[in-house]
């Protein structure tokens, strides 16, 4: 089989285009081939002088379907690389764009034929790119690859990065919309990565503040989504979702009101309010998959979070026993599960049967505990204004003695 053996970047170019057009017309015979072929190398050495880089890019990709199915992997990233590496010739924005859709409609055709050769395709090319929006077109065609290939796993790393990345990007609010609900959707099937497919959601649904109700009625299905993923989870108890306006129209929503009334009780009530909404929407929960002993787990840990908030800084175990619901032999057990889950961290004085708390997890942050957090700061920041003024009282002490000694030697 005829290997691509570059020479120099303009060889590159013509070799590619001649291996692609003898696949093509290889079934022809040489007395149709060879002319075929000669009349594209010629094409391409024309596009090369004249530097018509988008339309050598047309010509190079054509046959790029049967470069898939017909060589082997190593040789497809080489003849891509070459492909790809056009971007790099010309300094016009637009003309970069129209080869970076020349290229990646053609990577994307076939997403199900060796789609993680042609996701690393995208990533080279987004590698050689030096246009925001120009890699953030590459990344989202990347993203949809990964889902339509099924190989989502190659670009789940790269999440990790997506805060520097919009910094580098810059793109807009509709960009942003699309590529948070992308990424959550793709992690949303891993049950590892729940707690990253919420983030994305809740990031997601951030996007809808100051819009107006039509544009939040198109957010409404993900904000109902939001509310069904935090309330099933078992490692959520805290966030934002009441101080969202994508998931407050669902407060008068005739569809979803008592949807939004459950996360209600979830971020600000305690056990009690939950067993009477399960009382009187037993069906509305099983239809949204959410499962009754589940949620009664959930909202005892939630209700001791809540019992932690009081500012006492000690519960009673028989106040944990009636809110929690639960046996007078339990209420240990269920402080050591709201430890485990980092929601309080304290100390059981079981000669007292209290439970002293110094640290708890408030189930929302909103405007009430920044106000908190501000106060704690300004107090400690007096306190330590007064440690070092006592220090330095004392140190001019100290040398004022010093000096006083030094005087009675002499």
């Amino acid at each position: 089989m005829t290997t691509v053996v570059p020479t120099s970047e303009e060889d590159a170019a013509l070799s590619v285009v001649r291996f692609a057009s003898e696949l093509a017309w290889a079934d022809a015979g040489p007395e149709v081939a060879e002319p075929q072929v000669s009349r594209l190398c010629m094409e391409a050495e024309e596009f090369i002088v004249m530097r018509k880089w988008l339309e050598l890019a047309s010509l190079m990709i054509t046959s790029a379907e049967l470069i898939f199915s017909k060589v082997s992997e190593k040789d497809i990233e080489s003849i891509f690389t070459i492909i790809c590496n056009l971007v790099t010739k010309t300094e016009n924005p637009d003309e970069v764009m129209e080869i970076i859709k020349v290229i990646t409609a053609k990577v994307i055709q076939q997403p199900n034929e060796k789609p993680a050769v042609r996701l690393k395709i995208l990533i080279n090319l987004y590698n050689l790119l030096e246009t925001p929006y120009c890699q953030f077109y590459v990344y989202m065609k990347a993203l949809n690859l990964a889902v339509d290939g099924k190989v989502t796993e190659h670009i789940i790393p790269s999440f990790k990065k997506i805060d520097s990345f919009l910094k580098e990007w810059k793109i807009g609010i509709p960009e942003q919309r699309e590529l948070f609900l992308t990424i959550s959707n793709i992690l949303k099937d891993n049950k590892s990565m729940s707690k990253d497919s919420f983030k994305f959601l809740t990031n997601y649904l951030a996007t809808f503040h100051g819009e107006d109700a039509h544009v939040l009625s198109e957010a409404k299905e993900e904000a109902v989504r939001a509310i069904v993923d935090f309330v099933r989870s078992p490692d959520l108890f805290q966030c934002d979702l009441l101080d969202l306006p994508a998931v407050g129209q669902l407060e008068k929503d005739a569809k979803y009101a008592l949807l939004y009334q459950l996360l209600k009780i979830f971020l600000t009530q305690r056990l009690d309010a939950y067993l009477d909404y399960h009382a009187a929407n037993s069906a509305l929960l099983k239809s949204y998959g959410l499962v009754h002993e589940e949620c009664i787990a959930k909202m005892r840990l939630m209700s001791l979070v809540d019992l932690s908030s009081d500012g006492s800084g000690q519960i009673p175990y028989e106040l944990i026993r009636d809110t929690l619901r639960i046996n007078d032999d339990e209420v240990e057990q269920w402080v050591v599960k709201a430890i485990t889950a980092k929601l309080i961290d304290c100390k059981m004085d079981q000669m007292n049967q209290v439970v002293v708390v110094s640290h708890h997890t408030d189930r929302v942050f909103g405007q009430h505990q920044w106000q908190t957090l501000r106060t704690k700061l300004v107090t400690w920041r007096g306190n330590i204004a007064n440690v070092i003024s006592t220090i330095q009282a004392n140190k001019i002490t100290e040398d004022g003695s010093q000096a006083a000694q030094g005087l009675v030697v002499r």
